[in-house]
């Protein structure tokens, strides 16, 4: 799905997953492919593929399988695509066109010259604009990015990273986020093509979807930040809470969208996040140097282990006269072709909190009253 959720997600492998309460024993597989099966929608086309590719998700990353892990898993699938793995957009190839001629705008790219390239046959003989014209899934857009990069004379060379699908599969996992992972910790089945091509597949969907939802140890005590960042990224709604925190200690109003520093191509000069910080660097008691090498730690749960991150609210605390709030949803505004209406992180994260307490009350776990 083109949209502006984080597209550049740092995966954090760390010791722990979510898990049971240490008093709860561990679930064996018989009663936690139960689990799933229980959670998973009743008329579900190949039920059984679907539980077994989810158990071995939770299964390879050690990630506990418990009523309401799964039921968080079961909540993002039902709400990122019914369970569809290559879902059909209606209209999909009128805004791939309408997009492509904006980039070009954008670009200051003649568009006769656009139209041009597309009217070249591709594979199997159609034009590409013809083949984007008959589009019907991300998937087809995606391969038809390939035949043209592997069609044209360094296309893989210049445009290799440049495909416009960035999250895919019945999870919609950020790109990024699968290929820095699977960097990181071995991806547990063959890779055919390439792991882009795995995220349009159920199990590897699946698997890093698991990963970004629930193999990270987030401060929360409510499954609904974590919802906040599969769709903003790991730690945005922790990282929301310090802006907030920033706010109280500072008193300089921040945005609560969870980026505690600019995006890399803004990255020339400090964020209005730093800048705040910097503005009380006396009463943190941090250089400026000491500040920003805390917030380059933003993505990671040592982050909260910092001396910055303490102090911000060991004075937002003062100032308040009682405890801020520790997690909050990030505030960030959705946008891509495909978005008409007015949509938020806070909107996204609450709609698949529904459905998952909709789970958790309508699914009990094997030996439960």
């Amino acid at each position: 799905m083109w949209r502006v959720a984080p597209w550049w997600v740092l995966v954090t492998l760390l010791a722990g997953c979510v898990s049971s309460p240490p008093s709860t024993p561990p679930l064996s597989p018989a009663d936690s492919r139960a689990v799933i099966e229980r959670a998973l929608p009743r008329n579900l086309h190949d039920r059984s593929g679907w539980r077994d590719d989810i158990y071995a998700a939770f299964n390879v990353l050690t990630v506990q399988p418990t009523h309401e892990n799964v039921c968080a898993v079961v909540s993002v699938i039902e709400q990122e695509s019914s369970f569809q793995v290559d879902p059909v957009i209606p209209g999909l190839g009128a805004i791939a066109a309408k997009e492509i001629d904006s980039r070009a705008a954008r670009a200051h790219i003649p568009l006769m010259l656009v139209h041009g390239v597309l009217d070249l046959k591709s594979v199997g003989g159609l034009t590409y604009a013809q083949r984007i014209e008959r589009a019907r899934t991300e998937k087809d857009l995606s391969d038809i990015y390939e035949d043209f990069i592997a069609g044209v004379p360094l296309g893989r060379t210049l445009f290799d990273d440049k495909n416009p699908i960035r999250t895919r599969g019945p999870m919609q996992v950020n790109v990024a986020f699968a290929e820095q992972f699977a960097a990181a910790a071995p991806y547990p089945y063959p890779v055919t093509r390439s792991i882009p091509d795995e995220v349009f597949t159920r199990r590897g969907s699946i698997y890093f979807g698991v990963a970004h939802l629930l193999d990270y140890r987030a401060p929360y005590d409510d499954y609904v930040f974590r919802f906040a960042d599969y769709n903003a990224g790991q730690y945005a709604s922790r990282n929301a809470a310090f802006q907030h925190a920033a706010t109280v200690a500072s008193g300089i109003a921040l945005d609560n969208d969870g980026a505690l520093l600019p995006r890399a191509e803004d990255a020339d000069a400090p964020g209005a996040t730093e800048l705040a910080l910097r503005a009380m660097a006396a009463r943190l008691r941090l250089s400026d140097a000491a500040i920003h090498a805390a917030l380059e730690q933003a993505k990671t749960k040592n982050f909260e282990r910092s001396s910055l991150y303490t102090r911000v609210f060991e004075l937002a605390d003062q100032a308040a006269g009682s405890p801020v709030p520790r997690a909050l949803l990030p505030t960030i505004s959705l946008q891509g072709p495909k978005i008409k209406r007015h949509l938020t992180t806070e909107w996204y994260a609450q709609r698949v909190d529904q459905r998952f307490k909709r789970c958790l009350k309508t699914t009990v776990q094997p030996g439960a009253p």
